[in-house]
């Protein structure tokens, strides 16, 4: 089953790039819920390249790594990868608002759809 999470960021379509690819904005903004951080992220941008990052709760009690490699970059428009056996796509599109970013994932079964769903969004 695969799940998809969409937002639209009011930004330039090259600093919603940057701040999708670049580990410095990474940690700025990647997190599950406000109770999570990204303590750590690495991006090597190129298909078979490899990207990770440390995600923690903020008080410590729980932290794990998300860790993939690019199989489609196509700089401001899309980024497919896989981790595990499992794929993801994300998409950004231009729009009068700014860019809409479209992430596609196949789910997992250990944890509720909806979980996921929110984790992700």
């Amino acid at each position: 089953m695969q799940l998809t999470v969409r937002t639209s960021v009011r930004a330039p379509l090259a600093t919603v790039w940057r701040a999708y690819t670049t580990p410095v904005d990474i940690v700025q903004w990647n997190a599950a819920s406000s109770d999570w951080h990204t303590t750590t992220a690495t991006v090597v941008l190129r298909v078979g390249g490899t990207f990770s990052s440390r995600m923690e709760a903020k008080d410590g009690s729980f932290g794990f790594d998300f860790a993939g490699t690019y199989t489609a970059v196509e700089p401001h428009r899309l980024l497919a990868y896989t981790f595990g056996d499992r794929t993801a796509r994300v998409e950004f599109a231009e729009g009068g608002d700014g860019v809409t970013v479209t992430v596609t994932f196949d789910a997992e079964t250990e944890h509720p759809i909806e979980q996921q769903q929110a984790g992700w969004q």
